[in-house]
């Protein structure tokens, strides 16, 4: 690496190009390649790393929460997923089909799981018989298949990582608390992990998941304005088990069908992780979501001493932060670009000007702030440090969200507003879809979620003038 070169040379400013800003980020950091297959990525190990943070976590509360995980197939028969009507509508424009068998024609197509509802309908049917047996709550971790028509890494894929929770109860009531109980799961790792602020609400009819009764939704605001829904959760109701014929004996011995939910988050989660805190020098890792959480970058490690005290810091830090060495023969500036495209949490720098006053200098990602730390208060200091990041980041996050919400009483306001200034706007509605059809067409933007805690901000409704019933709120979507 010749001493000139810059290692974010090909990085195109968000202010110029905030879709190519975002490409160039995810590979430059070297999250991914591209598949082979049109809209498939290769989550490189660095990217998975932030996955497998964000897996771990949620997987500690699933199960906390006296869920068990399992693993269903990846084939569905057609016959199996025609059964549910609107789930098969809601779906078919995304299935992937396999039609063959080495030479031989298949007697039934199968479909690529584009979700697994169908099949756990069916387990659930073959397995489910008293109320002895609820709740029956399941989650697995898989892939899942949607042929979509634009692709993005991370945010919209052909082929994308998720897990997915499916639970049958005995009563409308429990499977409601499981649908809140688990969006407010997803939003306690989205805020206090990922520091990503998020808005809880109800999905129009319009917006729901195919099939279900309710979606339930959280909503973040990326850096471009644009919003992003981070994760789902569904009460079905009886319709599934009305179809699949989900049974059980209750206590009186009296036949009930069972009530079902279902939810969700993906990798896409990574996609919001980098628009939300990235910057023109790359991605901004929330540290207690990070895979390395401070870098040890030695300067002038030629000279003797500087490399091995570089490494005994590591062995002093292991226990206690999640900690890496750059023990590589690049230059530091090229050492200290690489560490602020990849997002580290804290630069720590030692050189042998730092040995002879026994200190290192700590350099935080998110402000770019120095700090000159005796060697002796570093164990104490750098895990106060990297909470006061995480805080950071998730303030700066919440601010950008206000400063970007705006309320609008009618659908000129609501066109200008959103034309000159993205973000999120706050408007009254009456409950029609037809007005929400014409909001989407004057405007681009589309409904987010009717969020639970409600704001009287007009009588009326934005577009028609009529009685409204919610505010709900509105924004341009990825």
């Amino acid at each position: 690496m010749s001493k000139g070169k810059k290692f974010v040379e090909k990085v195109t400013a968000m202010e110029d190009d905030f879709g190519q800003w975002y490409t160039d980020v995810v590979k430059q950091a070297d999250l991914v390649d591209y598949g082979s297959v049109r809209g498939t990525m290769i989550i490189k190990p660095y990217g998975f790393a932030l996955w497998e943070n964000i897996r771990d976590e949620l997987d500690r509360q699933i199960k906390e929460t006296g869920h068990s995980n399992v693993s269903f197939p990846l084939l569905i028969p057609e016959s199996l997923l025609q059964k549910e009507k609107d789930h098969v509508e809601g779906f078919s424009p995304e299935v992937a089909w396999v039609t063959h068998a080495g030479d031989e024609k298949l007697a039934e197509p199968l479909v690529i799981r584009p979700t697994s509802e169908v099949l756990f309908c069916e387990y659930y049917s073959n397995n489910i018989h008293s109320y002895r047996d609820l709740p029956m709550l399941y989650n697995q971790w898989a892939n899942v298949v949607r042929w979509e028509k634009t692709t993005r890494p991370f945010l919209r894929s052909s082929e994308f990582q998720w897990q997915e929770g499916h639970t049958a109860h005995a009563t409308y009531e429990e499977a409601a608390e499981e649908t809140e109980k688990m969006l407010n799961m997803y939003a306690d790792v989205c805020e206090n992990y990922l520091a990503m602020p998020v808005l809880k609400g109800k999905k129009t009819d319009k917006e729901k998941f195919a099939g279900a009764e309710y979606t339930l939704s959280i909503e973040s605001l990326m850096h471009d304005g644009r919003a992003l829904q981070a994760g789902t959760s569904h009460h079905f109701g009886t319709g599934f088990a009305e179809v699949f014929d989900i049974r059980y004996l209750d206590e009186n011995g009296d036949q009930q069908l069972v009530h079902q939910t279902s939810w969700g988050i993906t990798t896409r989660l990574i996609g919001a992780l980098i628009m939300v805190h990235g910057d023109n020098s790359g991605l901004v890792i929330p540290p207690r979501i990070a895979p390395t959480q401070a870098m040890i970058i030695p300067i002038a490690q030629h000279k003797e001493g500087v490399l091995d005290k570089a490494y005994d810091l590591r062995d002093q830090l292991k226990d206690i932060v999640r900690v890496d060495i750059d023990g590589s023969d690049n230059m530091p500036g090229w050492k200290f670009n690489e560490s602020e495209m990849k997002g580290y949490p804290v630069r720590i720098e030692i050189g042998p000007k730092d040995i002879e006053k026994e200190q290192v200098v700590l350099v935080r990602r998110d402000t770019g702030e120095k700090e000159f730390v005796p060697l002796s208060e570093l164990e104490a200091r750098l895990p106060v440090l990297l909470e006061e990041i995480q805080q950071n980041l998730f303030d700066q996050a919440v601010t950008h969200r206000e400063e970007n919400t705006n309320s609008v009483t009618t659908l000129d306001e609501f066109k200008q507003t959103l034309d000159e200034k993205l973000g999120f706007i706050k408007a009254m509605w009456c409950g029609d879809e037809a007005c929400e059809d014409e909001i989407r067409e004057v405007t681009g933007a589309t409904s987010r979620c009717i969020p639970f805690e409600q704001e009287q901000i007009a009588e009326t409704c934005v577009c028609c003038g009529k009685e409204a019933k919610e505010m709900v709120y509105w924004g341009r979507a990825y």
